[in-house]
């Protein structure tokens, strides 16, 4: 039976997590997610209809009432609620996809699409481990009537994490690591009333529930009940467990995941135009492929803002994604970029970093200053799916006066200064003191040596336009200092023990006889 109490995190994290353990072996692990994420979801909304449902009927005392799809987010047919999937004891596969296609067919258009998982697929997913899976998420009630949406939503990205990892370096293409996303996200703080959160390359949808979460807590932030969170995913799974992560976490009205390829075919538009968002968090895939050809002559104008018309490579989209991003804010608006380093220097793309970088915000579309606001350089290893050194490219559309002009460069790359990051077992890891380093000194606009440095913009045109962070702040290690008095007392007391050393052999070395 279900249990009353609501759980804790930690307790949410470790019946969450059981559930791979009961299905290992049976499907290949890359696949853990595509089976659990949707049943916990099924369980959370099934729960929730049955609470609101059992609420309804004591208080109207009708039935009908009670069933009115008014009162509920979700509709659960009766025939399809959790209680009917735990009798089930042969072709549960079955009775588990009958179910999501009842759910998906009485819950148009909301989640069409959500339950894409075919459990008859999975052979040695059968009757008993499906039964036993089914029994052990039966362990604790998910109804949003007993596990605040905040809790379980956590509960859920911990899922995905811990599916992340079980992937390994696959994991990386569907989920950032909290902590860099939590640096994305204070580094675009305060968030205003209403506002709208956009992530065109959203994977599993963490950065856009970390931006909302964020702002509950902070007290120089508008109402996150306000927000709307939008995204796009090219990948038709990852893209389904983005939409129920949003539902989860209780955007089930102001959560919008659209499946697409952001570049070729961009789904939040608006009379034939792109919609502009008040902030873009975003970590595009590095240095992937794009339909340059195809997108030459681009009815929304995204990537013909460079010198003598040029695109970036066909073969290295990174610049291409960074276009779109800037194309989707609005005249105020803000966004936060996981870039590879070579984006900040590679020589045939300084063409690109210039419009940038222009006091009058060269040939880009509604830009009329420079658009870039500071570059954080990041330590190696810090993703699942690439070791490589990266960075957060923060641009802003609405760059305060005393900034315009400038850049703000931060090393946190090495932690000679401060403890930036910590080396796990198998990757390293933000520390909480260093993400409050990097965000005061930005909020500050502060210089610190071989940490961070304000640039005039002249001297990056001078520097060809690379934003190289080793131009403008010293980021070699940093030498011992030498006390010459020292060393010299060293090295005398040192030279004595060798003479003494000599005598006491010469000594030995005679009484052996040897001359």
């Amino acid at each position: 039976m279900s249990s009353d109490n609501t759980p804790s995190l930690d307790e949410l994290d470790r019946y969450l997590f059981k559930c791979a353990d009961i299905i290992r072996n049976t499907v290949d692990k890359t696949d853990y997610k595509d089976y659990i994420l949707p049943l916990v979801f099924y369980k959370t909304i099934s729960d929730t209809y049955q609470d609101n449902y059992e609420e309804l009927l004591e208080e109207y005392d009708d039935p009908e009432i009670a069933s009115d799809e008014a009162f509920h987010d979700f509709v659960v047919p009766e025939e399809y609620r959790w209680e009917e999937l735990r009798k089930q004891s042969e072709r549960v596969d079955e009775f588990i996809n009958d179910a999501f296609s009842a759910l998906e067919r009485e819950n148009e258009p909301t989640l069409d699409g959500v339950f894409r998982t075919d459990f008859r697929r999975a052979d040695a997913l059968g009757d008993t481990k499906l039964t036993d899976l089914v029994e052990h998420l039966s362990t604790y009630n998910l109804s949003t009537h007993r596990v605040p949406p905040d809790l379980l939503g956590e509960a859920y990205m911990d899922l995905v994490r811990h599916f992340a990892d079980e992937e390994g370096r696959d994991g990386g293409e569907f989920f950032t690591p909290p902590h860099i996303v939590d640096l994305m996200v204070r580094l675009l703080a305060p968030y205003e009333d209403g506002a709208e959160i956009h992530d065109p390359t959203a994977g599993s949808g963490g950065m856009l529930v970390r931006a909302s979460r964020y702002a509950m807590e902070d007290p120089d932030s508008g109402d996150p009940d306000g927000f709307r969170l939008t995204g796009q995913e090219v990948n038709p799974d990852i893209a389904a467990i983005a939409r129920m992560n949003l539902f989860i976490n209780g955007y089930s009205e102001d959560g919008h995941i659209r499946r697409e390829d952001s570049l070729s075919n961009p789904q939040f538009t608006e009379d034939g135009q792109l919609e502009a968002f008040d902030y873009v968090l975003a970590n595009f895939p590095f240095s992937a492929d794009w339909d340059k050809d195809g997108l030459r002559d681009d009815k929304y104008g995204r990537f013909n803002w460079a010198e003598e018309g040029k695109l970036p490579r066909a073969d290295r989209g990174d610049y291409a994604f960074i276009m779109h991003k800037i194309a989707q804010l609005n005249e105020t608006g803000r966004a936060a970029i996981v870039i590879p380093h070579g984006v900040l220097f590679r020589r045939h793309e300084s063409k690109f970093r210039k419009p940038m970088l222009s006091p009058d915000g060269g040939d880009i579309p509604g830009v009329d200053h420079e658009i870039v606001e500071a570059v954080v350089g990041l330590p190696s290893n810090l993703f699942q799916n690439n070791s490589i050194p990266s960075a957060i490219l923060v641009l802003n559309k609405d760059k305060p006066v005393e900034r315009q002009g400038q850049v703000l460069f931060f090393h946190a790359g090495d932690n000679y200064v401060d403890e930036f990051y910590r080396e796990l077992s198998n990757q390293n890891e933000l520390t909480e003191r260093g993400l409050d380093h990097v965000v005061e000194n930005f909020r500050s606009w502060n210089t610190e040596e071989r940490v961070s440095r304000v640039v005039d913009v002249e001297e990056i045109a001078a520097n060809d336009y690379s934003l190289n962070i080793a131009l403008y702040v010293d980021t070699t290690e940093p030498q011992e200092e030498i006390h010459v008095a020292e060393e010299l007392t060293m090295l005398h007391d040192l030279r004595a023990e060798r003479d003494e050393l000599e005598a006491r052999m010469d000594q030995h070395m005679e009484v052996l006889g040897y001359e």
